[in-house]
């Protein structure tokens, strides 16, 4: 005896619906697994990772490929590849963006600030274009000499060294903004000879008007021509 249930047998739109997968529906990505080279390549560094941290400038403007110069690790010391060659690049905005990569604190980002902000003043004219750029260039290479981590205050002293180097007298004018932070740090023992070096080089590139400016905010200063 019959139940009187019927099933309808499925349409030929019905089976096909069945056996094909949906038109839209992705496959289950799977995610690759990190190689120990993806901590140095700059391609593959999130700086979004850490979501409960907003990334820097510096890193957003690398992560978007804002930096023209990549990081290249070999087994005994890195380097940096340029994408072009250094004496094309427009200083402004780059010079003041790799200073202000001095203040970062995560690999890459330390090496590459470092090391492009150091390679960029050694091209051929440097001097002018990197000259209308101190005013914006002082306050960043301030903050750095201010920073709490002792290595963005080393990367800060040499890199304003190397500024002095390349520009000569016209960091006189403001060079009293950067001193404070100097005279300060002056006080620890582990920096006493690196920033008293780092003095000296400042009167040697900026002349004798350099120790007067010098003395107004380092009055125990002895000079390299005393």
């Amino acid at each position: 005896m019959s139940s009187g249930v019927q099933i309808k047998p499925k349409t030929a739109v019905q089976k096909s619906k069945a056996s094909s997968p949906l038109p839209c529906s992705p496959e289950p990505a799977t995610k690759p697994q990190p190689k120990p080279s993806d901590k140095l390549n700059p391609k593959t560094i999130d700086p979004f990772g850490t979501p409960s941290r907003t990334p820097s400038a510096f890193a957003a403007i690398y992560a978007k490929g804002g930096i023209p110069c990549r990081l290249v690790h070999g087994s005994v010391k890195h380097r940096l590849k340029w994408e072009c060659l250094p004496e094309t690049v427009p200083f402004d905005p780059l010079l003041v963006t790799l200073a202000e990569g001095l203040r970062e604190t995560k690999h890459p980002y330390t090496f590459v600030s470092k090391e492009g902000f150091k390679e960029l003043l050694m091209v051929e004219g440097a001097a002018e274009k990197t000259i209308p750029l101190l005013p914006r260039l002082v306050p960043v290479l301030k903050a750095a000499l201010a920073h709490s981590d002792d290595e963005v205050f080393e990367r800060g002293l040499d890199a304003l060294v190397q500024l002095s180097a390349v520009v000569g007298l016209s960091l006189n004018d403001h060079l009293k903004h950067l001193l404070t932070n100097l005279s300060r740090r002056l006080m620890d023992k582990k920096f006493k000879e690196k920033i008293t070096v780092a003095l000296q080089k400042l009167e040697q590139y900026g002349g004798k008007a350099t120790v007067a400016i010098i003395k107004s905010k380092i009055p125990t200063y002895c000079s390299i021509s005393s």
